[in-house]
């Protein structure tokens, strides 16, 4: 285990769940979100939380056959703190009730703190009036036994609940995103005062651990490491390379849909830099000819998806003996591939690398970075000492640009996009701004204008520029770029790149929009 001092998030569906990891994880302490359908005492206690965190929900405790906490947990001496739905459900299962509410609460909202609790030492002061985040309809009606009132909303007369003696909390609203300005230290009070984390996770703790835990999965056994030349899977490579030695060999398979330059960069970091055994298959004629006439991005994704399992596995036959393989695959990417029970679900977009392998690779996967966000991996890979040139570089998505080419995918039109693009990323860093932003790309839209250019007529395509900001992808909103730059950089893609003739920016946030286009 990385430390003792380990929260423990019981998942009851909502859609902002991975944030209460985020916040607890960003005050150093470990932790982890497991489903309620997923979760007995047994689990509890060999897990051993200093404290435990029930997540909101899209279910009504007022329903039959919803989502329960354990009802042992709450007879486990640990600090139990509830968000949202998680409030109702302790306070049903501890003998209060809950109602129906005609006056529902979404959005901002204020409470006005009517009385102290541990919960609130140092940030929230009696009598005061503070902004928050709600999201329900539902909400308390009855305390149960030895609870207060610690604090109320207009749709909430029980929108902060307190039994300080046996450290139980409950939140009507959402402390953990970033509308409820002072959530973030509410949580560090219940995770550190009240429960009594020492914050001594870092992602040196993180690396230590997981190279020991690498060690003792593989053994003596070989590691092919599926590389991709984004920051997820370079991270993977460089921790396994520090756990295992000359046991790893990466594969590199070049699909033709790289960034500019990109596939050269990569081949010399790992060749170079880290003299770390590389495998590289340029393949991109193939993924070209394979995705001819293919339209539906999620057909799209799959043949991707496919077609590299088909080279990577050529590839790891040449090399022969693997036992593993090594996978950059994070949280954000299991959440949008699966539901959070684990069960059907409407799949928002296919992630190349979750769900497995093939059997009939018959090798076992190495995933050491499947519970991090975008942002802790970041932090390893500057644990690690990986240039800021890597570390630092926005998501790219596995299927790369064909992803960023709705419609059809030709050699030219990803030579237009390529161009492009380098030049939006470009114009970005003159301008100071690529590490204030979290992705930003171009797209080369399946649409043709009429322009003037020398005062003659083009009837050319039309490129569209998207960045976002975002903490870990789950999330996010457009950059709002002045003008000026935005004018500045659609000059350029028009004049230095023949075939584009008009440029548009996309100020869609996520949701209702992902942050790609298909």
């Amino acid at each position: 285990m990385i430390s003792n001092d380990r929260v423990l998030i019981i998942d009851f569906g909502s859609q902002v769940t991975q944030l209460i990891a985020r916040r607890v994880r960003e005050s150093a302490v470990y932790c982890e979100v497991h489903p309620f359908n997923k979760i007995d005492v047994k689990i509890i206690l060999d897990f051993a939380p200093r404290a435990v965190i029930l997540s909101g929900g899209p279910a009504s405790v007022l329903d039959t056959d919803t989502p329960r906490a354990p009802d042992e947990l709450f007879e486990l001496d640990i600090p139990v703190l509830g968000i949202c739905y998680g409030q109702q459900t302790m306070v049903e299962q501890l003998g209060g009730k809950v109602q129906a509410s005609e006056h529902r609460e979404f959005g901002r909202a204020f409470i006005k703190v009517t009385d102290k609790c541990a919960l609130f030492d140092d940030v929230w002061s009696e009598g005061a009036e503070e902004e928050v985040w709600m999201s329900h309809g539902d909400r308390v009606d009855v305390l149960p036994g030895g609870f207060k009132v610690v604090g109320v909303s207009d749709g909430a007369p029980f929108a902060a609940i307190a039994n300080d003696e046996r450290r139980f909390y409950g939140f009507q609203f959402h402390p953990e995103v970033v509308h409820t300005p002072r959530g973030a230290e509410l949580l560090r009070n219940f995770t550190h005062g009240i429960a009594g984390c020492t914050g001594d996770w870092t992602m040196a703790a993180f690396r230590n651990q997981e190279v020991e835990r690498v060690r003792a999965q593989v053994g003596d056994g070989k590691v092919i490491c599926g590389l991709s030349g984004g920051v997820d899977s370079t991270v993977v490579a460089v921790l396994l390379h520090e756990a295992l030695g000359d046991q790893l060999t990466c594969v590199f398979v070049d699909t033709g849909m790289m960034r500019l330059n990109e596939a050269e960069e990569v081949v010399g970091l790992f060749k170079d830099h880290y003299n770390i055994p590389l495998v590289h298959r340029d393949a991109s004629d193939l993924f070209i000819e394979k995705l001819r006439d293919v339209k539906d991005p999620e057909r799209k994704r799959k043949i991707i998806g496919a077609t590299f399992v088909d080279i990577f596995e050529e590839e790891a036959n040449k090399v022969g003996g693997a036992d593993f393989l090594a996978q950059g695959t994070l949280y954000p990417d299991i959440i949008e591939s699966v539901s959070f029970q684990g069960g059907p679900s409407v799949t928002i977009k296919s992630h190349h690398n979750v769900g497995g392998l093939p059997e009939r690779m018959e090798m076992d996967l190495v995933e050491p970075l499947r519970e991090l966000f975008k942002d802790e991996v970041r932090a390893l890979g500057r644990e690690l000492g990986l240039p800021e040139k890597f570390v630092g570089r926005h998501p790219f998505p596995g299927p790369g640009l064909a992803i960023r080419i709705p419609g059809q995918i030709t050699k030219e039109k990803l030579d237009l996009l390529r161009k492009a693009d380098a030049i939006f990323l470009e114009e970005i860093r003159n301008a100071g701004l690529y590490d204030d932003i979290w992705q930003a790309f171009a797209v080369l839209l399946p649409v043709q204008t009429v322009g003037v250019m020398g005062d003659a007529r083009t009837y050319d395509r039309v490129c569209a520029l998207r960045a976002v900001t975002s903490t870990d992808g789950m999330t996010a909103d457009f950059y709002p770029f002045e003008m000026r730059f935005l004018g500045r950089a659609a000059n350029r893609i028009i004049n230095e790149v023949r075939g584009i003739n008009r440029v548009v920016y996309d100020v869609t946030s996520k949701p209702p929009g992902t942050i790609e286009w298909e």
